[in-house]
């Protein structure tokens, strides 16, 4: 295939929609998989992240949560301990912070506190980066701190292919990740493939 063939192919889309689409693509394909989180489901996710998909897949697998981030976090852990797969949306990365004992001392440590032998499937989704005019509380770039977690993956997608890939890896891996998007790349654009892809 020529380089001329492979552009025709693929399309060029913005990052953010890049991630909407994969999660359409995921909840299409995975009944276990959900996706919960503040705002998430009618409104769309304060950077319309989730639009659309409260609409297509109802309030049962696009769920609107409490402003308690603890228990956000608990709901993923408890609902992958018994085989779902939820896809679990902290707003801003520095809320992390308020759910790292669930973090850190629940879902990075399940598989060693059972021998190896618990799985626990699931996606913490977040936004970071400074700018936009989000203030201190909203702008923090704390991926530095969660990478020394045992037990935990922490992503960082730097262009719309990889999102989509990396996004498809993280929700089918059997172990907790963080996978962040960057605020000041939510429109940025690139060539991104339709259908499932792993990186």
């Amino acid at each position: 295939m020529t380089v001329a063939e492979t552009e025709t192919e693929e399309r060029i889309i913005r990052y953010n929609n890049a991630f909407t689409e994969t999660l359409r693509e995921l909840l299409l394909d995975d009944p276990d998989i959900f996706i919960a989180g503040e705002d998430v489901g009618r409104y769309g996710g304060v950077f319309q992240s989730f639009a659309g998909l409260n609409a297509e897949f109802g309030d049962e697998r696009v769920v609107d949560t409490p402003i308690a981030e603890q228990a956000i976090v608990g709901l993923g852990i408890g609902a992958a301990a018994v085989g779902l797969r939820p896809i679990v949306d902290l707003m801003f990365m520095d809320f992390v912070m308020v759910a790292m004992d669930q973090i850190a001392n629940q879902a990075a440590k399940m598989k060693y506190m059972y021998g190896g032998k618990a799985t626990l499937p699931l996606t913490i989704t977040t936004t970071g980066g400074a700018g936009l005019g989000a203030a201190a509380q909203h702008s923090q770039s704390l991926e530095a701190w969660l990478i020394h977690v045992p037990g935990l993956k922490v992503v960082y997608p730097s262009n719309p292919y990889d999102l989509k890939g990396l996004l498809v890896s993280c929700v089918r891996d059997d172990n907790p990740t963080v996978f962040t998007l960057h605020k000041k790349m939510l429109g940025s654009k690139g060539h991104v493939p339709e259908g499932l892809y792993e990186i």
